[in-house]
């Protein structure tokens, strides 16, 4: 009886794990290279990594209308492409959340958000949330700095202050994005990402 027990509790635990394995960050790590994808951007064109002209490298952020750690942050990732678009790194926002779990981030939301924001850079759909889990991302915001390669050289947060831009001590993101620039190793290559968790689709 106590082993049918034990069993039947492994059992659950790996059902749990499975269940809930996007969740944990089991994606790329740095030095891994990013697949490309398609994804449909607000102005209902499909877009790829691959498809942007003249990219040196990639600023990848899982982000959202609807979770307050993302509207924090909105208007420094619009700075962070208005400064380094020009120089090769283009900012590609990715929103994941599934629009049944949270209303607020569905295609027509985002339309609504993007146009009311004016954002400079593609705002892309993960309907099926397949490139969120194969990034491993986990919040958002969530950034993924890529060279040019599509190798990953940061994975984290944007700085060091979610609540305060006058306050950041420390821009990840921008520290990694010089480094590459000049063709140096980033030297912060890991943080905590900072934001609201991804709203799974419910199976």
């Amino acid at each position: 009886m106590k082993k049918l027990l034990s069993f039947g509790l492994f059992m659950l635990t790996a059902l749990v794990f499975t269940a809930f394995r996007p969740l944990i960050g089991t994606g790329y790590g740095i030095g891994d290279t990013a697949a490309d994808f398609k994804l449909t951007n607000v102005d209902g064109t499909q877009h790829s990594l691959a498809g942007i002209q003249g990219a040196k490298g990639y600023i990848v952020v899982f982000t959202c209308n609807a979770c307050p750690y993302a509207q924090a942050y909105e208007d420094r990732i619009i700075e962070l492409h208005k400064k380094y678009a020009p120089l090769g790194f283009s900012v590609v926002a990715i929103n994941p959340n599934d629009k049944n779990v949270q209303p607020g981030d569905s295609f027509d939301k985002m339309k609504e958000r993007a146009k009311a924001k004016q954002y400079p850079f593609l705002y892309l759909y993960d309907e099926t949330q397949e490139v969120a889990k194969n990034y491993g991302a986990t919040r958002t915001p969530h950034v993924y700095v890529l060279d040019a390669a599509r190798t990953v050289r940061y994975i984290g947060a944007i700085d060091d202050n979610s609540e305060d831009p006058s306050g950041v001590t420390e821009k990840y993101v921008e520290n990694a994005v010089d480094a590459l620039l000049a063709g140096k190793e980033v030297a912060t290559k890991e943080t905590k990402a900072i934001g609201c968790s991804i709203k799974w689709r419910k199976s």
